[in-house]
């Protein structure tokens, strides 16, 4: 759907820039919703902040997703395309052909009426369509893909937000070779299960949010420059008038801002990793 700007008749309107998903009018299935709690904020279980710029926000339901679609070889049309709070895709119900109901992210050119299938793996499929759930030992190569799977039966956790997708490379030895969003390529076991397509409402990243209350209703608070703070605050505060730090850009505690990498070099996912999301190889000893 298009970006949508609207006559500003008040201020807030001014910079807003709107994206409107192809979404049904109809109200959440009850059964496939829980209330959420206001959150913690960003602290921890001893009150102290670990998370900072969080707070606040609007009451929300969560959509409960099935991210393993372990319900196999049975048809299930697409009831409808909603809108879901706690996310920037938008979210499918499945109407399976036994009556039961399941949310599932909806991937781009999926409509309401459509078929869907999660395959168990015994056999290649003769077609492939948007939305087929199915091991990434039998998805084609070249095609985006996307709610991949890192261990199999662990259920969805690459490529989720919206208008994005991850592409499989090559299937040998039971290991698959995908390329991440963030240009990462790394192996995962064949047997885990990906879905079929790229996810919708690709002009998510296009909207603007026009004034700083809406970022406020979705529980992100303001965020002060460490140049604008005193030096008992930050490392870069502080000085004679206006300053530009003088310095590295550095976090509250003296951690380099820019070009450090965070990543523990004892994680055990290293060894999956191919190429970096920098581009650079992964050298092995």
């Amino acid at each position: 759907m298009p970006i949508i700007r609207t006559n500003p008749v008040t201020p807030g309107q001014r910079f807003r820039a709107a994206n409107r998903p192809a979404v049904t009018d109809a109200r959440a299935e009850r059964s496939l919703v829980a209330g959420k709690s206001r959150g913690s904020s960003g602290r921890n279980c001893h009150g102290r902040i670990t998370m900072r710029r969080r707070g606040g926000g609007h009451k929300r339901l969560v959509r409960i997703l099935d991210f393993k679609r372990d319900k196999f070889d049975i048809p299930a049309r697409v009831q409808t395309i909603e809108y879901d709070p706690g996310r920037s895709a938008s979210i499918a119900l499945l109407a399976y052909a036994d009556g039961e109901k399941r949310y599932i992210l909806a991937p781009q050119g999926l409509s309401v009426g459509g078929i869907v299938q999660s395959l168990r793996g015994d056999r290649r499929p003769d077609d492939f369509s948007v939305g087929m759930a199915l091991p990434l030992a039998l998805a084609p190569t070249a095609m985006p893909i996307h709610c991949v799977e890192m261990l199999p039966g662990r259920g969805a956790q690459i490529a989720r937000g919206a208008g994005i997708s991850a592409q499989l490379l090559a299937v040998e030895s039971g290991k698959a070779t995908l390329k991440l969003p963030s240009g990462e390529i790394r192996c995962v076991d064949a047997r885990c299960r990906a879905t079929l397509g790229s996810i919708g409402n690709g002009e998510h990243n296009r909207r603007s949010l026009g004034k700083a209350g809406r970022s406020r209703w979705l529980g992100i608070r303001p965020r002060v420059r460490g140049v604008a703070m005193n030096p008992v605050d930050h490392p870069m505060g502080g000085g004679e008038g206006r300053t530009s730090g003088g310095g590295h850009p550095v976090s509250p505690w003296g951690q380099l801002a820019k070009g450090l990498p965070t990543r523990r070099r004892s994680k055990n996912k290293n060894t999956a990793i191919l190429v970096r999301r920098n581009g650079r190889k992964v050298k092995r000893s």
